[in-house]
């Protein structure tokens, strides 16, 4: 079908940097990529305003800013699945090389991502395990908040009317060299909408033991969680000592549904086995 047939020209509202639009007078949403907007919509046109942003080349491309790596809000999952980054990010390119098909990676981006808020989203875990903030501009400003106090619930952010979210900050660390990981479960390999997915981050000391360990589940509550009681009983230990039984006592934080993808029983079971699966994957030096 061409572009042309979509009618995507009647119902959006371009922008430019330039130019100040009034999202919250009017009510508007934003359209970066249009994978999560569009399929929400099939079978009936959008209503309201939409403001295309996909033009805004200034909001894409990965960046060193100081202290952090910046990605901006439109940069987009193919970009990111190829980037040159520290075995440190290798989780998050393995979860922007799993996101939907290959035309959704070329299309979706890791704003749209955050901004849609599902708590299947792919690119929350290894984000989580990043520390990573992100970046919200308004006329007034911008401020900068962590990833976790942005995702507030269940397709629920901290975005105000009039912000836009602009970039995502990784703090750089001494730890680039740490291993991650990022595993997804789901009844299909690809167009496929998680039933539980996993990131870690390790470092390992000359002894080969934990020195620090980021783990983070998503599909099993309103949003993805980081397990720091986990996190905190893997330092010190050997990755083998991560076993399913260990890691299951460390999951209450979770809250997984019965769906027609999976039980909530199943999903907890399955995280667990997840994220020792992905520990082990990062054993051998960090």
């Amino acid at each position: 079908m061409a572009t042309a047939d979509l009618r995507r020209d009647k119902y959006l509202v371009p922008a430019n940097i330039g130019e100040a639009v009034d999202m919250k007078g009017a009510g508007a949403r934003v359209l970066a990529g249009g994978t999560d907007l569009f399929p929400a919509h099939v079978g009936r046109p959008l209503v309201g305003t939409v403001v295309d942003i996909a033009g805004l080349t200034e909001l894409r491309g990965i960046s060193i800013v100081e202290g952090a790596v910046r990605f901006g809000a439109l940069t987009r999952w193919t970009d990111i699945a190829v980037a040159a980054l520290p075995s440190r990010f290798d989780g998050l390119r393995a979860a922007a090389s799993q996101i939907g098909s290959v035309q959704v990676q070329n299309a979706g981006t890791i704003g749209g991502n955050l901004c849609n808020a599902s708590p299947a989203a792919d690119g929350v875990p290894p984000l989580l395990t990043l520390d990573a903030s992100v970046e919200l501009t308004s006329i007034a400003g911008s401020r900068v908040l962590p990833l976790e106090r942005f995702l507030t619930g269940y397709r629920q952010t901290a975005l105000r009317p009039e912000e836009l979210l602009t970039a995502v900050l990784i703090p750089r660390t001494a730890d680039d060299d740490a291993r991650s990981a990022f595993l997804k479960l789901g009844l299909r390999r690809y167009l496929v909408i998680s039933v539980v997915m996993v990131a870690v981050v390790v470092a390992t000391d000359p002894h080969e033991l934990i020195s620090d360990a980021r783990v983070a589940v998503g599909a099993c509550s309103p949003m993805a969680h980081r397990l720091r009681t986990l996190e905190s009983r893997l330092v010190g230990r050997s990755i083998d000592d991560a076993d399913v039984a260990m890691i299951s006592e460390h999951l209450v934080a979770l809250s997984p549904i019965d769906d027609v993808r999976a039980t909530a029983d199943y999903r907890r079971r399955a995280a667990a086995e997840l994220v020792r699966r992905a520990l082990q994957s990062c054993g051998g030096g960090g």
